[in-house]
């Protein structure tokens, strides 16, 4: 293990103060140019270089027909250029003095005999620079603390804590958007390609010591180095949790993986069995991937598996009871003491039975944060699982029905709405050692919701993802405790 971040060779590919561009042009529609003004569109602070032949000036920055011609030496060097003229401008960034590189051209080992043997000599020539590179064939990095997104779809979430090493360049810039509508955002995202250089266990490594990164998710199509993965794998799961997607063990899966970054990939039952060893949660879908990150990254450890549903209505009750129990969830037993501080609060129609299924209430505010916290001070219950609909669909109409202004209805609805959350967001610091997760079948983007989720509180979108996703908590601390 390194011991401490500035050591890894990734350091100054994902915290560059300068970079010399290649690929980029005044003309839009071609990747160089698109990853360019997707770096130029989050505001990265430091030094952009474009390095084009003809071109003086690229998107309004200075451009140098050569690297060579550069007056001092940048950080770090991206190259987004056609195949056959990719191991001589390796070479001239070496000879520049650049040790860092991420090489997004594609066409070499995934390509076949001639592309590997083209990766040989592109290997052989950082060998000889001692430059350390990402790539071939990845789209590099995002490190959204840093303002950094070389890649070439807009960064539109803010940085978070989720850290993510991929196989699969496409994962590290189409997921900006997704997390963000999950309430996450990148730590550091990093695109390994090829692995001629760097590889997923390096990013894995850099990760764990990355103070921003709070989870770990891995995208593997194979891993090449398994004792040092292993190795560090089990020095980072006691303090850091990792949710890895394997995609290599079904035949088509290899398939596809050879032929995408000609990674040799393994059958499913030792990929499980290392994963358990090293104490990561395996993820079946990309889905599950970041469901588990958002829950780990933002749940306590839980005392126990007895879990308490509160719901408005007994369908989504009954569903979400199912898929609790599915997983390994106990559904806990209240106490009398529970049920008699429950009646006052709810209506008659309610059931105080395990899910607590509340029917349609007319109470105060205050109950958004009272009837929780009831729950969650029996000591019988390990965690909380609510079931939430939006009050802005009933707020707008009672509004309106008490006379207030059109044009002040918004404006009303969402205070409302958000000293509703406020309420149920308090109850993560009145239940420091309970986790405390929602579900919804309406939008994530709901003002309710979108406060929850803005505040660290996990919804998701159907209760079987928040019980998996409980669960997959409850899964990583006992393995912890193993260890």
């Amino acid at each position: 293990m390194i011991r401490s971040i500035s050591e890894s060779p990734l350091y100054p590919i994902v915290n560059p103060k300068s970079i010399a561009f290649f690929g980029a042009s005044n003309t839009f529609m071609r990747m160089g140019s698109i990853m360019l003004s997707s770096m130029q569109a989050l505001g990265y602070e430091g030094k952009i270089i474009p390095i084009h032949p003809k071109e003086k000036v690229v998107r309004g920055l200075a451009a140098y027909p050569s690297i060579l011609d550069v007056p001092e030496i940048p950080d770090l060097a991206i190259i987004v250029l056609p195949t056959e003229i990719v191991c001589q401008t390796l070479d001239d960034c070496g000879k520049k003095g650049i040790r860092h590189a991420i090489v997004v051209s594609g066409g070499f080992r995934e390509a076949g005999p001639e592309g590997a043997a083209l990766q040989k000599e592109l290997e052989a020539i950082a060998r000889r620079h001692g430059i350390r590179f990402l790539g071939p064939n990845c789209l590099g990095v995002a490190n959204l603390h840093l303002k950094l997104n070389p890649t070439p779809i807009k960064a539109d979430c803010k940085a978070g804590f989720v850290g993510l090493a991929s196989q699969s360049g496409s994962f590290i810039t189409q997921m900006f958007n997704y997390l963000h509508r999950h309430g996450m955002g990148f730590s550091a995202a990093l695109s390994v390609g090829n692995e001629a250089s760097i590889d997923i266990v390096d990013c894995l490594e850099y990760l764990g010591a990355c103070p921003h990164t709070k989870v770990i998710t891995l995208y593997i199509e194979g891993i090449n180095r398994g004792s040092k993965f292993v190795e560090i794998a089990k020095a980072i799961t006691p303090r850091k949790p990792i949710v890895a997607l394997y995609v290599g063990g079904s035949e088509a899966g290899k398939q596809a993986g050879l032929s995408h970054t000609g990674s040799l990939s393994g059958p499913n039952e030792i990929y499980d069995g290392i994963f358990k060893q090293c104490g990561i949660i395996r993820a079946k879908t990309l889905t599950e991937l970041f469901d588990y990150a958002l829950a780990l990254g933002t749940l306590p450890r839980p005392g126990g598996n007895r879990i308490v549903i509160q719901t408005h209505s007994g369908g989504p009750g009954a569903t979400a009871a199912d898929a609790c129990s599915r997983v390994g969830l106990k559904l806990s037993r209240l106490s009398p003491e529970t049920v008699k501080k429950l009646k006052p609060l709810i209506p008659k129609t309610a059931s105080t039975a395990n899910p607590v299924d509340m029917t349609f209430s007319k109470n105060h505010a205050d109950d958004y944060f009272n009837i929780p916290n009831i729950l969650l001070s029996d000591s019988e219950t390990d965690m909380l699982l609510a079931y939430f609909v939006s009050p802005g669909i009933f707020l707008e109409r009672i509004l309106g029905e008490m006379g207030v202004e059109e044009n002040s209805i918004n404006s009303e609805m969402d205070k409302l709405i958000g000293d509703f959350a406020q309420k149920f967001v308090s109850l993560t610091q009145a239940h420091p050692d309970k986790p405390i997760v929602g579900f919804t079948y309406r939008s994530l983007q709901e003002k309710m919701v979108r406060t929850l989720l803005d505040c660290g509180v996990p919804v998701y979108q159907d209760p079987e993802r928040a019980a998996r996703s409980l669960a997959a908590v409850q899964e990583y601390y006992e393995r912890r405790g193993k260890m």
